[in-house]
């Protein structure tokens, strides 16, 4: 893939002049690894897997708890969580807590591109070189490759040596235990215990007294 030239100064103020109107994906932005629609890098998921998209403005509570309540149907057998560009480390924050609430799930990550389109329009009113008054605001379309990344979570045992598998975790996470006894004594308890010990030990030299007689 030919690698695009960094702007000049020149076109650095012409985009000055612009402000981005919209982005959406591109069609067959999945990349080598894409599927059928919506089913991104893995396409021979079981029906019925959930498939959660990670925006940028995504609330990680909101997302989790639709995940955990889908999770914990019976007939939910699999989870996909996916982003790209900045909701790349969002993805992964998901996917993890995700796997320390439900233990042993067995999990798959595959690195993807997907392609963005952005739209770009001319801010009024100062026109574009070469735009003439009357005429509608010029616009410039932009084709991005964007980095992303999607983890598939999963109840059933996975292929191992397919590329991203890691195994559940073997100590899913930190859980209450109840507290064991302990040796250990308040300083009023110990004072005590020690005052009384030294009441019932006799005293160095003393003599034991016997009845007279």
């Amino acid at each position: 893939m030919a690698k695009s030239a960094p702007p000049r100064s020149g076109q650095r103020r012409r985009m000055e002049n612009f402000r981005k109107v919209r982005s959406e994906e591109a069609p067959g932005g999945e990349g080598a690894e894409g599927g059928g629609p919506g089913s991104g890098p893995f396409a021979d998921l079981a029906p019925g897997a959930v498939h959660m998209r990670v925006k940028e403005g995504s609330k990680i509570r909101n997302l989790l708890a639709f995940a955990t309540a889908s999770m914990a149907q019976p007939a939910t057998r699999a989870i996909v969580f996916s982003g790209c560009g900045r909701a790349s480390t969002k993805t992964v924050t998901c996917a993890e807590i995700l796997k320390r609430r439900l233990a042993g799930l067995h999990q798959v990550t595959r690195l993807r591109y997907r392609s963005v389109r952005e739209v770009w329009q001319s801010l009024p009113p100062g026109p574009a070189p070469g735009h003439r008054p009357g005429e509608p605001a010029a616009s410039l379309s932009v084709l991005k490759n964007v980095p992303g990344l999607a983890i598939l979570l999963c109840k059933d045992a996975l292929d191992p040596r397919q590329p991203g598998y890691q195994p559940p975790d073997a100590h899913p996470g930190p859980s209450s235990q109840p507290a064991g006894p302990t040796s250990k004594r308040s300083p009023g308890g110990a004072a005590a215990a020690e005052g009384s010990a030294k009441r019932l030990r006799p005293e160095p030299g003393a003599a034991e007294e016997r009845p007279t007689a």
